[in-house]
């Protein structure tokens, strides 16, 4: 049996999958200030992935990347601590609060393995000096930075993405949402086909298995990765979209999770040995 056929039997048959390591490079934990999201804890997103079959979460708590970024960044240490063969982090920067000292803080901490960022959320924009300190960690360490993304906006639109990746052309960049809107999306595969290490990740109420073939044949898969928005999107509903995408095997398991692994195996691969699960 194909790839294909493997994931689609595993969701009509109400199971988890076993076919392919998957590798979710974007999702949040804890409760959010503007609205009630249920089941945001860490545990919870564990129990949907072993429900669906992600090996492994890369996350930001809620917390950090809207009202306080050290506690943030220490509410995600203590999740990725509470399951380290399942979750890692994201270290948030936020270019109000301290970056340099939080970047200090945590540099050498293998809990994260990325740096995430929210300009629309901490209203500054993405090609302003206060993120110089994020750029030059980045390029010495080989760190990914994924930063939030949205088509329009004054902080954070893919213009913003493509400018970074001029002035930094050694730092591995994953637009967020790639761009998050239909208008968005050509621009963004756009960018990124000006940029080999921008990479779009997919998760966004307006994408689709359709419209993620589409950066696939544009770009190729190296520059597509999977993610979910846990707990904004249900994991279940990002991961369908990849399911039943057009992708040749190949490319619908790079973007699942082999992309993700090169991409944070900068500090440590994450775990994707499936023997145990058979």
């Amino acid at each position: 049996m194909s790839l294909a056929s493997d994931l689609e039997s595993a969701v009509f048959d109400r199971v988890p999958q076993r076919a392919t390591p998957i590798i979710d490079a974007h999702a949040h934990v804890g409760p959010y200030s503007e609205f009630f999201i249920p089941s945001c804890e860490p545990a919870d997103l564990v129990r949907v992935m072993d429900r669906v079959g992600v090996d492994k979460t890369v996350l930001s708590s809620h917390l950090g990347i809207q009202l306080d970024a050290r506690r943030g960044n220490e509410a995600t240490a203590e999740a990725v601590a509470a399951h380290p063969d399942r979750l890692a982090g994201y270290l948030v920067v936020n270019p109000w609060q301290h970056p340099v000292d939080e970047l200090a803080r945590w540099a050498d901490d293998p809990r994260f393995v990325g740096i995430k960022l929210h300009p629309d959320l901490h209203m500054y924009p993405l090609t302003g000096p206060h993120y110089t300190p994020v750029w030059e960690f980045a390029e010495r360490t080989g760190c990914p930075v994924l930063t939030h993304t949205w088509t329009g906006s004054e902080y954070d639109d893919l213009a913003h993405i493509g400018v970074v990746a001029d002035r930094h052309p050694g730092v591995t960049l994953l637009a967020g949402h790639a761009g998050a809107s239909y208008a968005g999306f050509d621009t963004a595969i756009e960018v990124a086909a000006a940029h080999p290490r921008v990479l779009l990740e997919i998760c966004g109420s307006h994408n689709s298995g359709a419209t993620i073939a589409r950066m696939v044949r544009a770009l190729g898969p190296s520059q597509v990765v999977f993610g979910s928005d846990f707990p904004f999107i249900d994991l279940r509903c990002s991961l369908g979209r990849m399911v039943f995408a057009e992708l040749d095997d190949a490319d619908r398991a790079a973007v699942l999770g082999g992309t993700a692994q090169r991409l944070f195996g900068w500090r440590s691969p994450p775990a994707t040995d499936r023997t145990d699960k058979e």
